[in-house]
């Protein structure tokens, strides 16, 4: 059963444009997607900073985390640094590194849906010596469980 909603504060950017605050897209979206602020033209290979024109502020205790949209990624769309990660002391605007793998330019317009965020709780967390224990069968790492 979920709690109380956690709020993360929302500034707009004074240079961009009136764009909705994130939001889902459905009732059972799990991530609330973000919008460019920009018109850009991604080019194959180039990594492009694109601008979501906000400035967000998490709860004590929590980040975003910033994931790729599949929709844009069977058009050859990619998000560089997936899942990215806003902290919560970070103060700057919102962007969002996108490439393009196709041949062409793949373009975007000012208000398209380009990533999705969702909020995590950060638990205190320490690090500390000692002995890890192999696992019977997951040694290997990547791939090791099969295709």
């Amino acid at each position: 059963m979920p709690g109380e909603p956690r709020y993360v504060t929302v500034e707009r950017i004074d240079s961009a444009p009136e764009l909705d605050l994130p939001r889902r897209a459905t009732v059972g979206s799990a991530c609330f997607d973000l919008a460019s602020a920009e018109a850009v033209a991604l080019e194959r290979g180039r990594v492009a900073l694109v601008r979501t024109g906000i400035k967000v502020r998490c709860p004590e205790g929590t980040f975003l985390e910033v994931r790729p949209r599949s929709g844009l990624s069977v058009r050859g769309v990619l998000m560089v640094n997936a899942p990215g990660t806003i902290d919560r002391d970070f103060s700057g605007e919102v962007r969002v590194p996108l490439t393009y793998l196709l041949d062409g330019l793949y373009r975007i317009e000012v208000g398209d849906r380009i990533a999705q965020v969702r909020l995590v709780e950060d638990h205190p967390t320490r690090f500390r010596p000692g002995r890890v224990r192999e696992a019977a069968s997951r040694s290997g790492g990547f791939g090791s469980t099969g295709r």
